[in-house]
């Protein structure tokens, strides 16, 4: 069932993350690090389990508002942490968040409800992981959109490790150029969270997959001229826009995802995906380090610009129009 597997990834997380509190060493941490990767899963299996409970005719809204809560977390968090972590300790912070992972997973326990209906015995024999990748790269839709989910991450990850030593190399007379960077991200992931839920709506509407192609050029477009502003404001202007059109990308795709497979193959499709954002996450770093240092700090936007209108131009020709399939 996908409800268990959101339980699984929350008490696990909580599990992990709690042991890395009692960590001696450094070793001890990187085992209990993998222990939690190893674990967890959280967004794919709650993505799984969400667009398995909702009407097909609902399901952008209901990806956009769990795109919201992702991306309010993803701002709230690091700011909380930093809180926790100055006023308790590091190592209570670690105790404080498997606390609330813990309470979040009994809140899926006694609140959430699945109509789960068990494999029977000949699908479950044949259901091995060999098998799963099969029927997942068997599919050329799924194909172009684990292409997509890697390419967006990929790009945007490409920015964000180096966007303070952009903010520093740009604005020579700021000082707080890490409370101006954590601002700035800050903002792009607020007007995402903002966003995701109401063009999530929105593309249950006017369409899919030409909402994605919208969210993705818009995207690709704001990201050029921050490569050529003189001042702050100008910088906060070009991170709202971007976010605004940033948070419709993923509820999106993940509806097409949703449209585009049987109820039983979706979390096998939603963990391919999740496994191609993870790779943009480890490889876009590494290519934005390149750029900017043979070309130049403010060539890694001009080079994000351009990937994202390329993959919004790909998906116009690759991608099909999704269809429910149940």
């Amino acid at each position: 069932g996908r409800k268990i597997m959101v339980e699984r990834a929350m008490f696990g997380s909580a599990i992990s993350i709690f042991l890395m509190a009692l960590s001696t060493n450094v070793y001890q941490l990187l085992f209990f690090r993998i222990l939690q990767a190893a674990l967890t899963g959280t967004v794919a299996a709650c993505i799984a389990l969400v667009s398995s409970s909702s009407p097909s005719q609902k399901m952008g809204y209901s990806l956009g508002l769990m795109q919201t809560a992702i991306f309010t977390g993803t701002c709230i968090g690091p700011l909380l942490g930093g809180i926790i972590a100055d006023s308790f300790g590091y190592r209570n912070s670690f105790r404080i968040t498997s606390i609330l992972l813990f309470i979040a997973g009994l809140l899926v326990f006694f609140l959430v409800k699945e109509d789960f209906r068990p494999l029977s015995k000949k699908e479950i024999s044949s259901n091995n992981f060999w098998e799963n990748l099969r029927i997942v790269f068997s599919s050329q839709q799924l194909i172009n959109m684990i292409f997509v989910f890697f390419l967006v991450q990929f790009s945007v990850m490409i920015v964000n490790p180096v966007f303070a030593l952009f903010i520093e190399e740009t604005f020579t007379s700021i000082k707080s150029i890490s409370s101006i960077t954590g601002t700035m991200l800050a903002l792009t992931g607020f007007t995402s969270a903002i966003s995701s839920a109401y063009i999530g709506q929105i593309s249950d509407k006017y369409g899919y997959k030409k909402l994605l192609i919208v969210t993705i050029l818009g995207a690709g477009i704001f990201y050029l001229p921050q490569a050529f502003v003189s001042s702050i404001s100008q910088l906060i202007v070009l991170r709202i826009f971007l976010g605004l059109f940033y948070g419709g990308i993923l509820p999106i795709a993940n509806t097409i995802i949703t449209l585009s497979t049987s109820p039983n193959d979706r979390g096998k499709a939603f963990g391919v995906t999740t496994s191609a954002t993870f790779l943009g996450n480890t490889l876009g770093p590494f290519a934005g380090g390149l750029i900017a240092s043979t070309l130049g700090l403010k060539d890694i936007f001009i080079f994000t610009s351009i990937l994202l209108v390329l993959t919004g131009i790909w998906i116009s020709i690759m991608v099909e129009r999704p269809k429910t399939m149940g």
